[in-house]
């Protein structure tokens, strides 16, 4: 007998099983048998899913720091350019 392959879910699908499981319509049994996955499993993701739900509310705010920190920078680099066609555009009127 060979090695059986281990089975990679995606986030999406775990995220979906997982609020099917917090709405508690079907048993942990109900859930195994509907998306062929052990209950274990399912508890699992559960619990990992409760756990680390304010993350999401934390997570926009760090990127957004982030991301206007890369928008300065770029508008720095912008306004350099910007001036130095200005200046070159200046010479070459007066010519």
């Amino acid at each position: 007998m060979g090695k059986r392959k281990r089975a990679n879910y995606t986030a999406e699908f775990k995220a979906r099983v997982c609020i099917e499981a917090i709405k508690e319509e079907l048993t942990l049994s109900e859930l195994a048998a509907k998306y062929e996955v052990h209950s274990n499993l399912i508890s699992k993701w559960k619990k990992e899913f409760l756990e680390r739900a304010g993350e999401i509310f934390k997570e926009p705010k760090q990127k957004k720091e982030t991301d206007n920190s890369k928008l300065y920078q770029q508008i720095g680099e912008l306004k350099v350019e910007n001036d130095w066609i200005k200046k070159k555009l200046g010479i070459l009127e007066r010519m």
